[in-house]
């Protein structure tokens, strides 16, 4: 389909934090992007393939902050194939790597560091499951590397680098160093939080992870094992930039990270991300479970939680995905209440903690799934008109 016209629309979620909710009933789609937002009785679609909505909600592709991918759509963590894919079952449409450590025997030389980056950049360039951007290549800090070698990788393509804390550049003071570094190269970069996680990385307290100053602040509710409450105060305080909640860690402290942000007047550094494959699994609908816990227990509204995980961390991570409007690429996810629940709406579902249904994935214009394999199903369901 080259043009479409998606109408009957409910909600409309525009994943931008300033302006979360849209007073519209229809989005027109030319060439895999959106022409418009608005009325359908006022838009021009003539010769527009029809997607009736049937009062669904819309929001934006969810952008996963935190993945730890390996070549290809497998997880040797778990020995899953399809994995992306079932994250697109949940709404995911962009994911970014924190490094690919994962990776069985992952180099750590200099030379091996580069090569993996590299090597993983352009293999997921090329390779878009179910659609799904996977913005991988992220080399993972090491004793060794230069400032010449991340520029280096910058100039081959690589945009990020994996956290820092996950390899063996870990003290204050080279990692201020090496950030300094990063950042002259131009990538985008993010700091472990917390106690070690299983894949052998090390405890990153608070000093440490303020004098980073990188880009993201990791699964600051742990990864899985998070520092006390009062520690990530420091951190949140004591830091200016994005505060990343995943779903992999410690459900309580997200919702004290969230508290704190709020009194901040700060909720724009929120992001999302899942910290998978991890040894807790694959969660497929983790960053959909993660908005859940945030506006039912929280108390977050469901339009500032979709934001975190759309246009806040595409603002932090410099890409464009996770916004819904005019000129942006239509990454769209129809969504509705679950049979049964609570909720009357998508929005209702959230604030009672419920799971909404997906109902539709549409990636760069184009249907890539109708109703999900993997939340429960939608009260209504959007459908292409013959």
């Amino acid at each position: 389909m080259t043009r479409t016209l998606l109408r009957g629309l409910g909600l409309v979620f525009s994943g931008d934090i300033a302006a979360p909710r849209l007073e519209a009933d229809a989005i027109l789609i030319e060439q895999g992007r959106i022409a418009a937002i608005g009325r359908a009785a006022e838009m021009d679609a003539e010769g527009a393939e029809v997607i009736e909505a049937h009062g669904c909600a819309v929001m934006p592709g969810l952008i996963d902050n935190h993945v730890h991918p390996a070549f290809g759509d497998w997880t040797p963590r778990q020995n899953q194939l399809g994995w992306i894919e079932g994250m697109v079952h949940g709404g995911t449409t962009t994911l970014i790597s924190a490094g690919e450590v994962h990776l069985p025997g992952r180099p750590k030389d200099p030379v091996g560091v580069k090569a993996l980056a590299i090597a993983a950049q352009r293999a997921f360039s090329a390779f878009r499951p179910m659609g799904a951007r996977v913005l991988a290549g992220a080399p993972v800090p090491e004793r060794g590397l230069t400032e010449a070698d991340y520029a280096e990788m910058a100039a081959a393509g690589v945009r990020f680098v994996g956290e820092f804390g996950l390899g063996t550049v870990k003290d204050e003071a080279e990692v201020a160093q090496v950030m300094g570094w990063v950042r002259a190269a131009g990538l985008n970069a993010m700091i472990h939080c917390g106690g070690p996680s299983i894949a052998g990385s090390n405890l990153m307290a608070a000093p440490v992870v303020i004098a980073a100053d990188a880009d993201i602040v990791a699964h600051i509710n742990g990864g899985p094992t998070s520092l006390p409450r009062a520690e990530l105060t420091k951190v949140i305080e004591g830091t200016s930039r994005a505060i990343e909640v995943v779903h992999n860690g410690n459900p309580r402290n997200a919702l004290h990270a969230l508290g704190v942000l709020r009194e901040m007047g700060r909720l724009d550094r929120l992001v999302i991300g899942t910290d998978s494959p991890a040894g807790s699994g694959v969660q497929p609908l983790g960053v959909l479970r993660t908005i859940s816990l945030l506006c039912s227990v929280g108390g977050l509204d469901p339009g500032l939680a979709i934001a975190a995980a759309g246009g806040n961390t595409a603002r932090w991570r410099g890409i464009e995905a996770g916004v819904i409007a005019p000129g942006r690429a239509a990454d769209l996810v129809l969504l509705d209440a679950p049979i049964g629940g609570a909720g009357r709406d998508a929005a209702e579902a959230f604030m009672e903690g419920e799971l909404p249904g997906i109902g539709m994935v549409i990636v760069d214009g184009k249907i890539v799934c109708g109703r999900s394999r993997n939340t429960p199903p939608a009260a209504r369901i959007p459908e292409l008109r013959a």
